[in-house]
């Protein structure tokens, strides 16, 4: 632990440089679902508050519910897309219910996750990490405007606070660059003020607490949490990637299968604890890492300290006003950056791997074909049978089914004429 002056200042960079993402995520939530102000609050609380507890059991590993390393956690970007489409196909309270589904069956499912994680081809990941981008993207998109004419001034908002992230990417220095995108937000919300279009949000509460069940009744529905479950499992490959990589940034020796069993029963039960708040599937977060790497200071203990300050920040009234007075095309325009990331950061899985391979090209345009239809021409299974059109119209699913589906069935073939 650095003494704690220091300890202070380094906690605080990591939860500037993670706290842009949950912001948008609830905002995201929030304009798809078209929640009210107390509801909107409500979820910003949770979500800050999972953030914190999260980050205090990766980073103190408690009771093997956590990896031990310093980890901060965040609401997983492509969860919160998938959470969104279970809740405007089926409801909010079904999203609820498969986002505590998807939790469990993780939970059960951890010490296995070593195991798992080989059984998903690399292709079918990447497949379904891109396709879960683009239809992030497109929901953000939404938060622009409210009306389908986006009124030009909050085009040019979301426009300019995307154009000031890129710029800020450019000139901040190495180091500084992952917090360009929360700058950002504060140029779009400056410009917002100076051309009146800023609404401040001024409530009496001094603390806030989140509330239980803001949705209704938790509805169980196995069906519908599929594509929650399939992304949950296939997220443990990328929990791998960064636990073995975080231990090798702070020179620690580590069991690989315990550790990323610690990992996954620390995301599940972080997930299960804010699913009946309102909270979504909650996930390890690589930003991080990059200040663990630049500052050199390795310690699971500044990190933690990141976690209080997350449920300081979740349980304070006046700052929840501030950051719900953010206006919705500057949201608008961060989500679609932000969550713009996830679909390059599934283009960029394919770098390792052999496209050239016919069973791993046939493999990818399958999936893409049946994931990318349904976002693309939303229409198309309108006339089928609602129980196959929500599962052929949810196309991270079938992105993810069919890609497995093919690349099971190509494998067979090779087998069989050997």
């Amino acid at each position: 632990m650095p003494p704690l002056p220091r300890a202070i200042i380094l906690a605080l960079q990591h939860v500037i440089v993670m706290i842009s993402t949950p912001i948008a995520s609830v905002f995201l939530i929030s304009g798809a679902l078209q929640l009210d102000g107390d509801v909107t609050r409500s979820v910003l609380c949770v979500t800050l508050l999972a953030c914190g507890i999260g980050s205090i059991l990766q980073s103190m590993g408690w009771l093997k519910l956590g990896a031990k390393l310093p980890f901060v956690m965040l609401p997983g970007g492509a969860a919160v897309a998938i959470f969104i489409q279970i809740a405007t196909e089926h409801s909010a309270s079904v999203a609820t219910g498969s986002v505590i589904i998807a939790a469990a069956v993780c939970l059960v499912l951890s010490p296995l996750a070593g195991v798992i994680v080989k059984v998903i081809p690399p292709v079918v990941l990447a497949v379904m990490i891109t396709v879960i981008g683009v239809n992030v993207v497109k929901i953000a998109g939404g938060l622009i405007s409210k009306d389908e004419k986006a009124p030009l001034w909050a085009i040019g908002l979301a426009a300019a606070t995307v154009g000031s992230i890129i710029v800020l990417q450019i000139v901040l220095p190495r180091r500084f660059r992952s917090v360009a995108i929360l700058l950002g937000m504060a140029v779009g919300t400056v410009l917002a003020v100076v051309s009146g279009h800023f609404e401040s949000v001024s409530t009496d509460d001094v603390l806030r607490l989140p509330t239980w069940l803001p949705y209704g009744s938790v509805t169980f529905d196995l069906v519908a949490a599929v594509p929650l479950i399939v992304f949950s499992i296939g997220s443990m490959a990328e929990a791998t990637g960064q636990t073995t990589l975080n231990a090798d940034i702070v020179g620690k020796k580590i069991d690989k299968g315990a550790t990323l069993a610690a990992t996954v029963r620390g995301d599940a039960l972080t997930s299960l604890i804010a699913a009946p708040f309102g909270g979504q599937t909650m996930l390890t977060s690589g930003e991080n890492i990059g200040i663990v790497r630049a500052t050199g200071v390795t310690s699971r203990f500044v990190t933690a300290l990141a976690g209080v300050f997350l449920i300081l920040i979740a349980l304070i009234g006046p700052v929840a006003d501030l950051i719900q007075s953010i206006p919705a095309p500057v949201i608008g325009g961060t989500a679609v950056y932000a969550f713009t990331m996830i679909v390059v950061s599934g283009l960029r899985m394919f770098q390792g791997i052999d496209m050239t391979d016919d069973a791993n090209f046939l493999t990818a345009t399958a999936g893409f074909a049946a994931g990318l239809l349904p976002i693309l021409t939303p229409s198309l299974y309108l006339n089928l049978p609602a129980d196959l059109r929500l599962l052929l119209g949810n196309g991270v699913t079938m992105s993810a089914i069919v890609g497995m589906v093919v690349a099971g069935l190509i494998l067979l073939w090779k087998k069989t004429t050997r």
